[in-house]
């Protein structure tokens, strides 16, 4: 049980500590929005790794096969998500900007935390990065005895648990940065910076 349990701490930081374009992702969303929608968004993130963690807990070395011939479409279809979500960001801050100043015209409403939440969700379901890292653990740990159900269920919500702790650390974060920059100028930087953040990994990891 112990052992279930340190393997699904370890699978959940594993694939959550690294910063990437999610992570980016969700730290400017939490600065341009709020706590609560971060916090949902963050859950959002943390979920998809649990569903992947659950999966390579029941599936085996079957996993790998089954997605192997999906890999590359899921990196094309993860790409062009955040290629769109940084095009996105970018205008939407620009036209936020300018409408302050002109202040004819009223900002956009902000995501919802139900749509920050899917939004998350879908993102990180589609990132290649995280089902290859669940199909390289299912095949480089599984063990040669069967492992009971209860263990497979502590090693998905340990690993559940750690990814979203480190989630909403960020989303945390991303709150801490949105107060700081209160400005309408500091949050068209906030968001620029982060599209061009998110564009460069959209193109490494087609590259």
């Amino acid at each position: 049980m112990t052992a279930a349990l340190v393997a699904g701490l370890l699978a959940g930081y594993g694939i959550a500590v690294p910063v990437g374009a999610v992570a980016t992702y969700l730290v400017s969303l939490t600065a341009r929005t709020s706590l609560r929608t971060g916090v949902c968004a963050a859950l959002g993130v943390a979920t998809a790794d649990g569903l992947y963690a659950l999966v390579a807990a029941l599936g085996g070395s079957a996993l790998a096969a089954a997605l192997r011939p999906v890999l590359v479409p899921l990196r094309w279809a993860s790409a062009l998500v955040l290629v769109f979500l940084a095009v996105r960001g970018a205008v939407t801050a620009v036209r936020h900007y300018r409408g302050q100043r002109l202040t004819t015209r009223s900002a956009p409403p902000p995501p919802s935390p139900a749509r920050g939440y899917l939004a998350l969700l879908g993102i990180t379901l589609l990132n290649p990065t995280t089902v290859i890292y669940f199909a390289a653990l299912v095949l480089g740990t599984r063990a040669a005895d069967a492992v009971s159900p209860l263990e497979q269920g502590v090693f998905v919500l340990a690993a559940f648990a750690a990814s979203a702790s480190w989630q909403l650390l960020l989303a945390g974060g991303g709150a801490l940065l949105g107060r700081l920059l209160t400005g309408s100028r500091g949050r068209l930087v906030t968001a620029l910076v982060s599209s061009g953040v998110i564009l460069l990994l959209a193109v490494r990891m087609l590259l």
